[in-house]
Parts: C-alpha cells; structure tokens; sequence
C-alpha cells in the first residue's frame, strides 16, 4: 500500500517556531548513546526533501516493530495536516535514514493500513498515551510508519 493519510479539517495548531529549536535540542539527545528523552526512545529520520530533493532530519520518537523495524507516528501534535517529514517520505520512500545511538542505518519506510496499523496503533498509545490525546484532536487518522533497515 501507498502513504495515503490526507489532511484533516480540524486540529491542535500545527507546530511552530520554538517546536523546530526544540526539535534541534532534541536531535542532539536521540545521537546520544542512549537516545531517550522523557521515557521515550528517539531517533533522528533524515528523509529526502519532495521540493527541494535536499536532506531533512527530524528527531521523532520511535517503537520497537517486528524484526528490529521502528515505528514511527506522523502525528504533528493533532494537527490537521501531516508533518513535512511524512510528504518527504510519501515521495522518497527509499532514500531515508535512521539515526540511532550513534549509528546510521538506510531504511525504507512503509505507512502500515488495516489491522497492522490498528495492532502498531495499540502498541504505541499503550506505551505512550499522549498519542490518544493527538488522535482526539484532529479528525485525519494519525499515520503510522515502519522503517525498515535495508
């Protein structure tokens, strides 16, 4: 299946400013050895630009999937429209990088649809609840990400 989550038409406003110098501070911790912040675990996506074909990295947090996968979650906060980095990956599935605890890893991201979203979605609001929060905020439905190491 294809990314395919659209923009919704209502939700908490889409992050601004601060949340991108907090996004720096933020990618400094997921290159640590560790990689954890407030109790989650962290990785830094680098993904490809879909305008301007140049290299874009974004701290997210990440869950363990089958086979040493990430999961990761497009939720910009309950915002109506997905975040950059989901348009980025949506055009250049193949050209994307993991950054963890100080190894980079080429992956390819795939968005999870059906029961295999809904089972990744248990898993990730069950160990974050926070992410149930954003749910309620925005009527699009939240994507769900597998990175898969190449």
């Amino acid at each position: 299946m294809t990314f395919s989550h659209p923009t919704g038409t209502r939700g908490a406003k889409q992050p601004g400013r601060m949340f991108r110098w907090m996004n720096r501070l933020m990618m400094g911790r997921a290159r640590r050895a560790d990689g954890t912040t407030m109790g989650m675990n962290l990785l830094v996506l680098t993904t490809v630009g879909r305008k301007s074909g140049q290299p874009r990295s974004t701290p997210l947090a990440w869950f363990p999937g089958p086979d040493g996968d990430w999961l990761v979650v497009a939720s910009a906060g309950g915002a109506p429209a997905n975040p950059a980095w989901y348009l980025n990956l949506a055009a250049h599935p193949d050209q994307v990088t993991v950054e963890q605890a100080g190894r980079k890893v080429a992956a390819t991201a795939r968005e999870l649809h059906g029961d295999e979203r809904a089972e990744a979605w248990e898993q990730i609001t069950t160990a974050v609840g926070q992410f149930r929060k954003y749910e309620e905020a925005t009527d699009r439905k939240i994507p769900v990400i597998r990175l898969t190491p190449r």
